[in-house]
């Protein structure tokens, strides 16, 4: 149920409210006219194509959400049964439930305490012989620290998954958050 400004507590400060004021009905009562509603159709086609030359990345797939997301890029490097992906310790449960969902193991790394993402530093001393991967979250639009994190991996052959379901527009030397990562 959608839930009235009127309903709100006085003090209620949303973490975001979305600005719906283009398009946005005349396209979706075309998408639903068509009969494209899901999986194809121009709309979503044109949303990958778009979103990928925003991020600066070769391509871009579309999926239900973030933890779908996730769970799938982890799926397609092979992370599984017996592995261990370090994941910041404040963010979503879904970017933990993303890896319980392969089968591997989640270990928490502590997070900078300004900018509320990974804390390189604590991020070393969790890495062990089974840590096949880093997955930072860049959360309300504070970047991870990307060359940090990447030259970290490079060091232990680790592979490196972006979150960057809450920066999208956000980037560190001209370089965008979701580009960084395999």
């Amino acid at each position: 149920l959608e839930t009235q400004e009127s309903e709100r507590p006085p003090d209620f400060i949303p973490v975001y409210t979305p600005a719906l004021n283009g398009r946005e009905e005349k396209y979706v009562l075309d998408a639903v006219r068509s009969g494209w509603i899901s999986s194809l159709g121009k709309y979503v086609t044109r949303f990958e194509d778009q979103f990928a030359d925003f991020c600066g990345v070769a391509h871009g797939i579309s999926v239900a959400n973030g933890t779908v997301a996730l769970h799938l890029a982890l799926h397609a490097l092979g992370i599984g049964p017996g592995d261990e992906v370090i994941v910041p310790s404040l963010t979503f449960v879904a970017t933990a439930n993303a890896v319980r969902y392969t089968g591997a193991t989640p270990v928490f790394a502590d997070v900078d305490p300004d900018t509320w993402c990974m804390d390189v530093e604590d991020v070393v001393r969790r890495i062990t012989p089974r840590t096949r991967a880093l997955l930072p979250v860049h959360l309300y639009g504070h970047p991870a620290p990307m060359p940090e994190l990447n030259a970290l991996a490079d060091r232990h052959n680790l592979l490196v998954i972006e979150d960057a379901a809450e920066a999208h527009g956000a980037a560190i030397d001209g370089r965008r958050m979701g580009s960084w990562g395999r």
